[in-house]
């Protein structure tokens, strides 16, 4: 992979595209944008795992029910 390339830029309206070569491409449709000086900064949006998401929640308090309580009891079979 090359460190940098040399791209044009085109415009759409009052908005600049650039075309990101394949080889700078992101694992990901969401970019933040911003602007350092004279420098523009793409960076991916990295969006959490599920476990690191429920990690986050809170603790439950309350015990569940016991959803086989009214159940009649289970019968033995013989395979």
């Amino acid at each position: 992979m090359k460190n940098q390339s040399k791209v044009h830029l085109s415009r759409d309206g009052n908005n600049q595209i650039l075309r990101i070569p394949s080889e700078f491409q992101f694992p990901t449709n969401e970019v933040i944008l911003h602007k350092e000086n004279d420098y523009l900064i793409i960076e991916p949006v990295v969006k959490p795992s599920l476990l690191a998401v429920l990690e986050t929640l809170p603790q439950l308090e309350e015990d569940f029910p016991d959803v086989d309580e009214r159940l009649s009891p289970l019968e033995e079979i013989e395979l």
